[in-house]
C-alpha cells in the first residue's frame, strides 16, 4: 500500500508561496543589475545583448508578478484586504508624488533630474509603511 501524500497545511502554503515570491524577486532583481549594469559596464556597444538582457528581466518580472498574485490567494480574507489597502496607498501616493516630483524637475524647482528609481524606493517605502500601520491596526 502506497503512503498517501502529506496534507499542507494553510501555513505551509503561505511559506511556500512566500519563498516562491521571494525567490521570484531575487530573480528579477538579479536581471535588472545585468541589464543595468552589464550594458554600461561590460558589455557597452552590444545593443542586442543589451536588448535581450531587458526582455529577460521583462519575462522574469511577469514571473515575478504571477508568483505576487498566487501569494495574495493564499492569504485569508483580512490578510489579503490589509495588503490590497497597502498596495492601493502605495499606489495613489507614487502616482501624486511621481507627477509633482516630475513637475518640479520640468519647473526646474530642483537642481537634479527626477529619476524613477527614486519613486521605486518612495514607493517600496510608502508600501511597507502602510502594511506595518495597517498590521497595527488590526492587531
Amino acid at each position: 500500500m502506497l503512503p498517501s501524500p502529506p496534507t499542507s497545511t494553510w501555513a505551509d502554503r503561505q511559506r511556500t508561496d512566500t519563498r516562491r515570491l521571494a525567490a521570484w524577486t531575487a530573480a528579477w532583481l538579479a536581471t535588472l543589475a545585468i541589464a543595468t549594469f552589464g550594458s554600461t559596464l561590460i558589455w557597452p556597444d552590444n545593443h542586442l545583448l543589451a536588448g535581450l538582457c531587458v526582455l529577460v528581466n521583462l519575462v522574469v518580472g511577469l514571473a515575478m508578478m504571477r508568483a505576487q498574485h498566487l501569494q495574495l490567494q493564499g492569504l485569508d480574507e483580512l490578510q489579503r484586504r490589509l495588503q490590497l489597502e497597502a498596495m492601493a496607498f502605495s499606489l495613489g501616493l507614487t502616482l501624486v508624488a511621481g507627477i509633482a516630483y516630475s513637475l518640479l524637475d520640468v519647473s526646474h524647482l530642483i537642481r537634479f533630474h527626477a529619476e524613477i528609481a527614486h519613486l521605486v524606493a518612495w514607493m517600496g517605502v510608502t508600501y511597507l509603511v502602510a502594511t506595518l500601520v495597517g498590521r497595527r491596526r488590526i492587531a
